[in-house]
């Protein structure tokens, strides 16, 4: 068994280190400032606790020293230190960053390595890279790609119309930071919460909006060959001027740590949740101009006994088969990776990555 190190013991670390304990083929070392989190995972062969501050990146590279990979499912600003570490203990490295300046660490400390590093390999960014890539190459020219992603209670009950179902973190920085795009063939940024667009996919009204990350290396890498690339976050109707009137209107972009008390005091989480990906492009292909989708809805459901919600199903699934890949020798092993590396039909046909595919056969 591969033994692999993995950062951060929060509702998707769990969920990661379950798929990768319950595959037989890894042994995994939990590492988490939070011994109360490391306590909640119950003890189990193949499953390793160790309690660090992941910030000490020379003690974290200790850790790291025997593992063929460091997965790292923390907060994105732990990046960087993670990162580091992996490169100082010369091992792989992987993680679900949507944080678009960490991601561009990450790329920096790659050329002071001769392992791979491998950013963004969540959902998304990460898995709507794919297929949208996968997309891209079938266009003979490319005009338009658009990608919509989100993650929401299948019953909204609050004005929100939302449940916390992942990093609280992760959330505002997304709503808050500038946001990656490519209009008329330039390179630009956009503000987060703009550009509000409405439709509906199965009868349902949805509604989605600039956020930040989601687009992750895609921008960089169909520069020079799309006219119009953007990622947007799917929500029900009215979350977003909601939000809009708590970051600017009442100020709480400036003030973080306050808007994460509020939200995670006042909104409930939730396992019952959908993911909704929805990507579409168009362009020239044979003649014609034509326009291709992908959609699809994931549902929480019970794994190994756990009801898990569909956001910790497609994050922690993204990511162990990205692992899985890398190990196959699949994608490549040194420097840096971007999610359009991998192949949809190598990603599908994996372990994990089955679980977008068997999906997308269920509607």
């Amino acid at each position: 068994m591969s033994p692999v190190a993995l950062v951060g013991g929060g509702k998707i670390g769990h969920t990661i280190s379950d798929f990768l304990v319950d595959s037989g083929d890894y042994e995994v070392t939990l590492v988490d400032c939070d011994q109360k989190r490391l306590d909640h995972l119950a003890n189990r062969p193949g499953l390793r606790k160790r309690r660090l501050d992941v910030t000490d990146v020379d003690a974290l590279a200790v850790t790291l020293a025997d593992h063929y990979a460091v997965i790292n499912a923390g907060p994105f600003y732990l990046t960087e230190a993670v990162a580091r570490a992996a490169v100082q203990g010369r091992v792989h490295y992987l993680d679900l960053t949507e944080d678009i300046a960490s991601a561009r660490v990450v790329r920096e400390l790659a050329e002071c390595t001769h392992k791979a590093l491998i950013p963004q390999c969540g959902l998304a960014p990460g898995f709507v890279s794919i297929v949208a890539s996968d997309i891209a190459e079938r266009f003979e020219s490319l005009d338009t790609l658009s990608m919509r992603v989100g993650a929401l209670p299948e019953y909204p009950t609050n004005s929100l119309s939302y449940n916390l179902t992942w990093s609280t973190d992760g959330v505002i920085n997304e709503y808050c930071e500038p946001c990656d795009v490519i209009v008329n063939g330039q390179a630009t940024a956009v503000q987060p919460l703009e550009h509000l667009e409405e439709f509906h996919l199965d009868g349902v009204a949805y509604e989605s909006f600039n956020t930040s990350g989601g687009l992750g290396t895609l921008g960089e890498t169909l520069i020079g060959k799309v006219r119009n690339l953007n990622y947007q976050t799917i929500r029900y109707p009215g979350h977003c001027d909601i939000m809009k009137v708590l970051l600017h209107d009442l100020r709480l972009a400036e003030r973080r740590e306050l808007l994460k008390d509020v939200l995670e005091n006042a909104v409930p989480t939730t396992v019952q949740d959908v993911v909704l990906i929805f990507v579409t492009a168009s362009g020239e292909r044979d003649g014609y101009f034509l326009q291709e989708s992908y959609a699809n809805k994931i549902y929480s459901r019970t794994i190994g006994g756990r009801q898990l919600s569909a956001i910790q199903i497609t994050t922690a699934a993204s990511v162990c088969a990205i692992l899985d890949l890398l190990h196959e020798g699949r994608i490549p092993a040194t420097g840096f990776v971007r999610q359009e590396h991998v192949r949809l039909k190598d990603f599908l046909a994996n372990r994990f990555g089955r679980y977008f595919q068997q999906a997308t056969q269920g509607k």
